[in-house]
């Protein structure tokens, strides 16, 4: 089972703080994502203060080997591509991070069951 994020997930949240419809709420970060989208694809950054930001960067052409035939050289065309930059309060957030629960891929380990509680000790018994 995967950990990451999802927008269905991000839309719940909104709707069980808001009380707003999850139609609504669901329509408004689509719209949110599309028009961070459609900046990207037009060469523009994005900023979303004390989160980060998305910059868009231009990969010059290189050329690569196919693992399958060293032998063969491919060109790999100049292109684009997005990079993200913490801002503040994220990259604090990140220092609090527990890097034993996060593996290679990024994902968080569940966070481990609390100990069970201690039974308390039967009432005497009066006779």
């Amino acid at each position: 089972m995967s950990n990451n994020l999802t927008k269905r997930e991000i839309v719940l949240e909104i709707y069980q703080k808001t009380g707003f419809p999850q139609k609504e709420v669901q329509t408004t970060v689509q719209m949110a994502l599309d028009i961070v989208q459609n900046a990207l694809s037009e060469g523009r950054n994005v900023e979303l203060r004390n989160f980060g930001v998305l910059e868009v960067q231009v990969r010059k052409a290189r050329i690569g080997r196919n693992p399958n035939k060293p032998e063969t050289e491919v060109i790999i065309p100049t292109r684009a591509v997005v990079k993200f930059k913490s801002g503040k309060i994220l990259k604090a957030k990140l220092k609090k991070l527990d890097l034993a629960r996060v593996d290679k891929r990024g994902a968080v380990a569940p966070e481990p069951p609390p100990p069970p509680a201690a039974e308390p000790p039967p009432p005497p018994m009066g006779f």
